[in-house]
């Protein structure tokens, strides 16, 4: 959620880390801050709240020099967005600085006792108490790598930490656990620090991905990894393998305009591969060695948040009725407050854009626990639910920017089809029926750029609808789910409140709301609930409410009965809910930018929601 960066090497620091900050705007944040050890023996820090470009003017003001320092955005928890809240925090002579993000839980605990030994505190953050810890701890003869482990061996919590101090300059420390943190390997005496690839992408695409309890020592002659119990380890590089062109707009006015008219592409290069037409089967090269375990497969638990939860509502569908599996959709901040049920035979499914969800881990890590497989489909190469799983599935959809998520979700759909293919060859799925759904998902992005052709219609409908301070989203059987995405995204995005429901449900309470001033949206296309979904917008016609309908090919029966037809082609049913959820992210985004709203960091959110 936070953006961590650090830069050590022979270059001018602010410069670089302003330009990395600048990369990380997507995961949201309300403050930005910097410090840099100069070469007179201190360390300079600027914060201020706001968007970056407060503090790029604050620091074209001061210009301040150094070639190691730290940055960050934040994201409030404890504390409201202040300048004295802002990150990074210093001890109390202003020797050491310190970013953080995560939750320190035993924060209270620690600032009671500090405040014993003298310490004052600046903030209400729980990160001030980790950097006084670290003095606190620092004895005469230590570096401050073995000052940083001691410290943290008395925290509590989650964190990813970068931390820098003069009395051991051109130097920084970082550590991760429950927060993600990678290092930048550079050339030519250039390391980096970073909560997020696309932090350190520009410089270079050689990444070293930190464990839980990791921490490592950066400096002009490269790094070291450790762990906190067994000392120094070695964590392999990988190499990313997208560039800095990703996670630009590319002539798009927004990240989010730019990644749904992507999904055409994303579509393919997640099937890419993949589809096996003459056994109508998927090959899935993450699950490949997993047979045994996924042969034993008796139930599959989905835990997610968000839009991810409701792709895996649209999985949930598509395993019941094509793999024959039982499967339990579990919000994956609820799930391990509960007491669930984990029998023999279990397979927790994570699902998750980021692969840093902190709710989804922790759910991920109670089933495992208690006995279940665990599996992840992710779309962040590296994340901590990719590592800390048994297998799974990557998206390759490419960096998602904005924060509200398009192009990761329908990603996550075909992904879940591909999977739900494959268990269904090995169970009840025929050769006839698996080749029906391979042909399917090859038409799929070809399907998609003809509904992406309908923007304009779209955005013709947010003219006439974009003063409304209510909508209504119904769908029935795989379309109740993409009524929750619609108005997930309507909310996110446009601040309109919007409300999500399988159709027949309007009856039991929702039908009191409906007016002429409650423009209601069905999801109608042509499957086999289709005549229900009928009925039900005659019951909305009935009293004067205002009809958007998404229908599939066809469908002109409803002419007479709806306000606006959006009409999206035909494909078999487990499919239909990418196509009718495109319409949708239009519809939102349309929305906001005629409201004045700024689609791609909306007000309160977050990319990646890494504290729970």
């Amino acid at each position: 959620m936070c953006g961590i960066v650090g830069y050590v090497g022979a270059k001018e620091a602010a410069p670089i880390l302003i330009q990395s900050l600048k990369r990380l705007e997507y995961r949201g944040y309300d403050s930005a801050g910097m410090a840099l050890v100069n070469g007179s023996g201190r360390i300079d820090v600027v914060k201020r709240t706001g968007k970056i470009a407060a503090l790029e003017s604050a620091l074209s003001e001061i210009h301040p020099k150094g070639t190691c320092g730290i940055a960050h955005t934040r994201w409030a928890t404890h504390g409201a967005p202040t300048e004295p809240n802002a990150h990074p925090h210093t001890s109390s002579g202003g020797d050491i600085a310190l970013v953080h993000n995560g939750i320190i839980e035993n924060a209270e605990a620690l600032r009671s006792r500090l405040a014993g030994h003298g310490y004052t505190f600046a903030s209400d953050t729980d990160t001030e108490t980790v950097v006084h810890l670290i003095d606190r701890v620092w004895a005469d003869g230590m570096s401050l790598e073995e000052a940083v482990a001691a410290a943290l061996a008395r925290v509590e919590g989650t964190y990813g930490i970068a931390v820098v101090s003069v009395r051991d300059p051109q130097k920084i420390v970082v550590a991760r656990r429950g927060s993600p943190l990678l290092i930048g390997v550079g050339q030519g005496g250039e390391m980096l620090a970073g909560s997020d690839a696309a932090a350190v992408v520009a410089l270079t695409r050689d990444v070293v991905y930190l464990n839980d309890e990791d921490y490592a020592v950066l400096t002009p002659d490269g790094y070291k990894t450790f762990h906190l119990d067994h000392g120094e380890v070695r964590r392999s590089v990988e190499h990313v393998t997208w560039d800095v062109g990703a996670i630009e707009k590319g002539g798009y006015p927004h990240f989010m305009l730019k990644e749904i008219f992507e999904q055409p592409s994303s579509l393919r290069d997640v099937t890419r591969g993949r589809l096996l037409e003459e056994s109508g089967d998927a090959r899935l090269g993450g699950i490949a060695a997993h047979q045994f375990n996924l042969g034993r497969v008796r139930r599959i638990i989905v835990t997610a948040c968000g839009t991810s939860w409701h792709a895996g509502l649209v999985g949930e569908y598509m395993l019941e009725d094509l793999a024959r599996i039982p499967v339990d959709v579990e919000y994956a901040s609820e799930f391990r407050y509960r007491n669930p049920v984990v029998e023999d035979g279990t397979l927790t499914l994570a699902v998750s854009q980021s692969g840093e969800t902190a709710d989804t881990l922790a759910a991920l890590r109670e089933a495992r626990q208690r006995g279940a497989a665990t599996m992840g489909i992710v779309n962040s190469v590296g994340s901590t639910i990719a590592r800390d799983t048994d297998f799974g599935i990557y998206l390759h959809a490419g960096p998602e920017i904005g924060v509200a998520s398009t192009k990761a979700f329908t990603s996550q759909l075909v992904a879940l089809a591909l999977f739900t293919l494959h268990m269904g060859r090995r169970r009840h799925l025929s050769v006839v029926q698996g080749k029906e759904v391979v042909e399917a998902l090859r038409r799929l992005p070809d399907q998609v750029e003809e509904v992406l052709a309908l923007n304009d219609q779209v955005r013709a409908l947010a003219e006439e609808y974009m003063d409304c301070g209510n909508f209504l989203y119904l769908g029935r059987g795989y379309q109740f789910p993409v009524a929750l995405e619609g108005a997930l995204k309507l909310k996110e995005v446009s601040y309109i409140h919007a409300e999500g429901y399988p159709a027949a449900e309007m009856k039991h309470g929702p039908i009191a709301l409906i007016d002429d001033d409650m423009p209601v949206v069905f999801l109608a296309p042509r499957d086999p609930v289709y005549p229900k979904v009928v009925s039900n917008i005659e019951e909305v016609k009935a009293r004067g409410g205002r009809i958007i309908a998404v229908v599939s090919d066809g469908g002109s029966e409803l002419e007479s009965k709806v306000n606006h037809i959006i009409k999206v082609p035909q494909t078999i049913p487990c499919l239909l809910p990418v196509l009718t959820s495109v319409p949708l992210q239009l519809l939102a985004y349309h929305m906001a930018v005629l409201r004045g709203h700024d689609v791609d960091q909306p007000r309160n959110l977050a990319k990646a929601v890494t504290v729970e």
